[in-house]
């Protein structure tokens, strides 16, 4: 079994970003965001270690991991209403939970990759926004508890992944990008327009990837390891955190309309200034 430490088995495999520029203390709100998504990966940590022992059965490793979600946004909750009292909620699990303040709501996925982790694939995350008021989302976290990277961005003061800001790739050729989508599995999502949009982009790009957690794609984006990323069908927890970090490092997004009703749409069109319209172009032509 895991321990509740991060696994440094699989660091390796995620290169340092692009740009080394170091950055000072994060502010009071990212600690505060930072804390509980750390709080709650402890638990997943753990939990992610026993799926092994639950792979034999046929029904336990379902309801397990509908459990760990569960414990993991209670833990969330709890950490961010003792910081922020008053702050509305607005989860995955628990949906909406009006706060006395309005005005801000916290937007929370406490198990972004949940096929994943049901398989013990180490590739899942725990995201948290704030929304704003007036200003959108205006900090988010994304944080991998198996290679222990904390992606972070604050509205105008840039991204970052642990302590390395983050900046999106240069790459100006859609023949020479890698895009990352999402694709549509049993009874949900749009099959028929999945595959069109699929035929317009891979024969004109160096690689279509399909990694089943929105929030690292978008992450990952950022980072620009992805030179972009689309996929339809989301909820605000998958896209809320992961929009900020994109912009933050220097990228764009959008809904698949070129529209900025990410969180009302649900779909989601992320990439640098250059590629952006071009990916945008071939998504318009599989209409």
């Amino acid at each position: 079994m895991l321990s509740h430490r991060p696994d440094t088995r699989f660091r390796a495999l995620y290169p340092r970003p692009r740009s080394f520029e170091t950055v000072s203390t994060q502010s009071a709100l990212l600690k505060v965001m930072s804390d509980a998504a750390r709080k709650a990966a402890r638990g997943l940590n753990r939990d992610f270690g026993e799926l092994a022992e639950l792979q034999v059965a046929k029904k336990a490793p379902a309801d397990f991991v509908s459990a760990a979600d569960l414990k993991a946004e209670q833990v969330i909750f709890e950490a961010l209403s003792k910081a922020r009292p008053g702050y509305s909620f607005h989860g995955e699990e628990r949906g909406r939970i009006e706060g006395t303040d309005k005005t801000h709501t916290w937007i929370v996925d406490p198990l972004d990759g949940t096929t994943n982790f049901l398989h013990a694939i180490p590739h899942f995350a725990i995201n948290i926004a704030l929304e704003r008021e007036g200003a959108g989302v205006v900090a988010a976290v994304t944080y991998n508890p198996i290679t222990n990277e904390l992606f972070w961005a604050e509205k105008g003061k840039g991204a970052f992944v642990n302590d390395h800001r983050l900046r999106v790739a240069a790459r100006q050729r859609m023949d020479e990008a890698v895009f990352a989508t999402g694709i549509p599995f049993l009874g949900h999502g749009q099959h028929a327009t999945f595959l069109k949009e699929l035929h317009q982009i891979s024969q004109r790009v160096a690689g279509v990837r399909r990694f089943g957690a929105a929030s690292l794609d978008l992450a990952w984006v950022a980072a620009g390891r992805f030179d972009g990323y689309w996929e339809r069908d989301l909820k605000p927890w998958d896209l809320a955190a992961g929009m900020l970090l994109v912009t933050e490092a220097g990228g764009k997004v959008t809904d698949a309309d070129g529209e900025d009703a990410v969180l009302g749409k649900g779909s989601v069109v992320a990439a640098n200034l250059d590629l952006h319209p071009q990916l945008l172009s071939r998504l318009t032509a599989a209409k």
